[in-house]
């Protein structure tokens, strides 16, 4: 008696009947199975019964199953993780109810000191997820093209704020927060990447790509070189029209450097891509990648949406920060110039120094140097330029006259750091005198009298 052969309905067991009688058919001239029997054909019709039914059945029921699965995942599973993973994945974002809070102050007690304030911490987070959101496309986009993202998203908090306050008539505010956001991220946020970095991978030396660093240090010089004429100009009194050559000047210096912005994107990601090619990327061609196994938490459109979330929710708090600008000053007893400078770029460079600091401690140093020098270079040589023909359009006499002691301070800082890059190599001593010279910086304005008041 012949017991029943279960055949599980899977790919494996059809592709091996198949070939199994291709192969008897094969053994004679005339096609015939050579191990066909009278005992074997029953088995062979009933596993070929078996599995055409229980195939039948399967891909009935999976695809009923999956269609089932995947309108809800569509409809609310996705959603759900998405909020789950950007929101509710870091303790930062405790702080996100601040922002509706200043807006709920400002309209019902109209205190700018507190809203000045709240609208601050509000910020925080958002410039925070704005960063891990940047990072997230990173996956998709590649070293280079990831840190040139995430320096162009770490801006737009910046960006955002220097048009109101441009709309308002701010424009000293304007090229303060600016010449802070570069202070604060060619000093705190690269020192902070190079200590971390530096403390947790102290076994080794970390590397990056020296090339790619000196062609933004001469970028930092060229600005430098922009800002630096018209104040030149301006206290040596040495202009052909007293007040209108400074101003002439800086609008044909801030077009020319947007040319050469362009210029450098255009030699970054397609003429030289080669030369930013980062340490992590030769490793990786050459099998040595330890980081593989990462991948995005959310997917490419998910991204894109949450981009456009938060730049939104920070551009309606910007307005109500740079409108409480003033008040806050005076109910703190802080000069403007050192909210400018120092405070304001500690909020709009979270994003910065949570992506750089990351990196660094993940040893793609290339990366964080990106973030930290590339965004450095974006506003110097994309940011103010841009700013100050936007205040062309709308005529606000915004030029590129820092004043002295502001421009001096921008000059040192470049040659300091371009000094720290030269090597082509980063330990967590330079992180810590880099942090240093950023208190020097911060306590110079916090006891600096702005002369244009």
């Amino acid at each position: 008696m012949e017991t029943p052969v279960e055949v599980k309905p899977t790919r494996v067991a059809s592709g091996f009947l198949d070939d199994l009688s291709e192969t008897c058919k094969m053994g004679t001239p005339n096609g015939r199975a050579m191990c066909k029997s009278d005992d074997e054909v029953p088995f062979d019709s009933e596993i070929n019964f078996h599995l055409s039914e229980s195939i039948l059945v399967d891909v009935r029921g999976s695809h009923s199953g999956e269609s089932q699965t995947a309108r809800h995942e569509t409809l609310a599973g996705i959603i759900y993780k998405s909020i789950r993973v950007v929101v509710f994945s870091n303790k930062l974002n405790l702080l996100m109810p601040f922002g509706p809070l200043a807006i709920l102050v400002q309209k019902l007690t109209g205190h700018l000191g507190w809203v000045f304030g709240l609208s601050l911490l509000g910020i925080v987070p958002l410039a925070e997820r704005l960063g891990y959101a940047t990072e997230q496309l990173a996956f998709y986009t590649g070293d280079t093209v990831g840190g040139l993202l995430n320096a162009t998203f770490g801006n737009a908090t910046e960006l955002i704020i220097s048009i109101y306050a441009l709309k308002s008539g701010m424009t000293r505010v304007v090229q303060l927060s600016l010449l802070g956001s570069i202070l604060s991220n060619m000093l705190l946020v690269l020192g902070c990447a190079f200590l971390c970095g530096g403390i947790v991978n102290h076994k080794k030396e970390q590397v990056f790509n020296k090339a790619a660093a000196s062609v933004n240090s001469g970028l930092l010089l060229m600005a430098v070189m922009g800002i630096l004429f018209p104040a030149v100009l301006h206290y040596t009194h040495t202009e052909v029209r007293v007040g209108k050559s400074e101003l002439s000047l800086s609008r044909l210096s801030s077009c020319i450097m947007l040319v050469a912005y362009v210029a450098y994107l255009f030699f970054q990601l397609k003429s030289q891509r080669s030369l930013y090619v980062s340490v992590n990327e030769d490793e990786s061609q050459n099998g040595n990648n330890s980081n593989d196994d990462e991948s995005p938490d959310i997917s490419k459109w998910e991204t894109l949406i949450w981009l456009s979330v938060m730049t939104a929710w920070i551009s309606i708090l910007s307005e109500y920060l740079v409108g409480a600008m003033e008040g806050a000053s005076m109910a703190w007893e802080i000069p403007v110039a050192f909210i400018s400078v120092i405070l304001l770029p500690l909020v709009g460079n979270a994003a910065e120094h949570a992506s750089a600091i990351m990196f660094a401690m993940k040893d793609k140093l290339d990366i964080s140097l990106g973030v930290a020098i590339g965004s450095s270079t974006q506003i110097s040589m994309f940011v103010i330029p841009f700013c100050v023909v936007i205040g062309w359009i709308i005529g606000q006499p915004m030029d590129l006259n820092f004043q002295l002691f502001e421009t001096a301070a921008l000059f040192l800082t470049v040659i300091v750091v371009a000094f720290m890059l030269q090597e082509g190599t980063a330990n967590y001593f330079k992180g810590l005198m880099l942090i240093l010279c950023y208190l020097i910086v911060a306590a110079s304005f916090y006891v600096h009298v702005d002369s244009s008041q």
